[in-house]
């Protein structure tokens, strides 16, 4: 009989969705999610009826020996004992020393990497070239960019940035000081017209520049960001390497420094 009874096609039956109307609270609770929160709910009733019942029941006048020998911090949190062994202090300068070492070559690799990343920023090759003002570039207030090493070598600063007048709005190599003389002779002169192909040829050239200018800026750009941060690396691991100095003067005792109650003290020095 059961296997007649599973032969015929029976109703699937679909639990209840959420009404249209009511659609915004999201999905309708069925009796299992039920279950799980009502019985979630239940355990930390529970468990807050016993939290209650102790904290009545509790005697203030209570000892236990655990009390003398643990300890509570400001916060009245209790510290305990983790099990960790300290250390001698002749093993404690080892790893200071160690550590010190290895900060000391991180340091120098930085360091390589940040003069490395200068020199090409200030001279990179034939097609992507950057001038700065001042004495290797270290005093620069402004850059110029240029796009061949013939017109690094014939740059004048005079020339480009005029004396006593505006500064050009925007740094390009194809860009010119024009006096009115210069440009009223330009107008006089009657312009000949080009042909159709001269045309196309002109403005794919023109974008051509447009796209290598955008590119070679991106590029310049994204170096002098790893710059920076090469730069801002080297400044980490100098002030971690002093910081380390510091420490082992302190454990030699040959600097002063200031104790756990905040008071400064210094080394005494032998009367000359």
């Amino acid at each position: 009989m059961s296997s007649m009874r599973n032969a015929v096609q029976r109703r699937n039956h679909k639990e209840r969705a959420q009404p249209e109307e009511r659609k915004k609270w999201g999905l309708l609770e069925k009796r299992k999610d039920y279950k799980l929160r009502a019985h979630d709910h239940k355990a930390k009733q529970a468990r807050l009826k016993v939290l209650k019942e102790k904290a009545t029941e509790r005697n203030p006048d209570e000892f236990s020996f655990g009390m003398m020998s643990s300890t509570v911090d400001k916060a009245g949190r209790k510290v305990t004992d983790r099990g960790n062994k300290s250390l001698n202090m002749d093993v404690v300068k080892l790893l200071k020393t160690q550590d010190a070492g290895y900060i000391r070559t991180l340091l120098q690799m930085v360091r390589k990497e940040r003069e490395d990343l200068e020199r090409r920023l200030v001279l990179e090759d034939d097609d992507v070239m950057v001038l700065k003002d001042g004495e290797d570039g270290k005093k620069a207030k402004h850059t110029v960019y240029v796009g061949r090493k013939e017109e690094q070598e014939d740059f004048d600063d005079d020339e480009w940035f005029g004396k006593g007048g505006e500064m050009p709005a925007r740094a390009r190599p194809n860009q010119e000081w024009v006096d009115e003389d210069e440009e009223d002779d330009n107008e006089q002169k009657p312009k000949k017209k080009l042909s159709k192909k001269q045309q196309e040829a002109q403005m794919l050239a023109q974008k051509e520049e447009r796209a290598f200018m955008s590119k070679r800026e991106r590029a310049q750009a994204r170096a002098a960001a790893h710059l920076e941060a090469v730069k801002k690396r080297e400044r980490d691991l100098m002030v971690v390497e002093e910081e380390l100095e510091n420490q082992r003067a302190k454990m030699q005792n040959t600097v002063g420094g200031v104790n756990k109650n905040g008071v400064k003290f210094k080394i005494r020095e032998r009367k000359r």
